[in-house]
């Protein structure tokens, strides 16, 4: 690669590190304010999906620094809606991943061709996004609901 595609991966990298640090925030307070008889098991699921952010985070930043660049300091957008229902968190979790899967997409778009390392690691991460998608998406239907959650 070029240092101008070289930049442009590294920009690319830094955001995914910020929103991935976002879902750390993101999903760390959604642990927090869950209540009711499931909650053992959604704490559970949501605190594991902090700890796979933060691990992300971090191998974004390594590709950051393998580079030459310097991983951000910033995190992404956080938003507080306030509602708290187990159905409102979930689609607040499927924009999330959404915006982090267009990210990864980018990069694999960048890298393809360019970089073995870089293809398969955004093509890995693209695989684990649009599985956690899909384990929301059917965290969102109906007991016996076939057709995918759609807003």
């Amino acid at each position: 690669m070029n240092e101008t595609e070289n930049q442009k991966v590294i920009e690319v990298l830094n955001r995914i590190m910020e929103l991935e640090l976002a879902g750390v925030v993101r999903y760390t307070h959604y642990s927090l304010m869950v209540f009711g008889y499931n909650r053992i098991p959604i704490v559970s699921w949501l605190k594991g999906n902090a700890d796979e952010s933060m691990a992300h985070a971090h191998k974004a930043g390594e590709f950051v620094t393998m580079l030459g660049g310097h991983p951000s300091l910033k995190i992404g957008p956080l938003l507080e809606t306030e509602r708290h229902d187990i159905g409102d968190i979930l689609r607040e979790s499927l924009d999330h991943e959404r915006s982090t899967l267009t990210a990864y997409y980018e990069l694999l778009g960048l890298t393809e061709g360019r970089s073995v390392a870089l293809e398969e690691y955004a093509r890995e991460m693209i695989l684990q996004e649009e599985i956690h998608l899909d384990e929301v998406n059917k965290m969102l239907r109906k007991p016996g609901e076939m057709q995918p959650f759609s807003e």
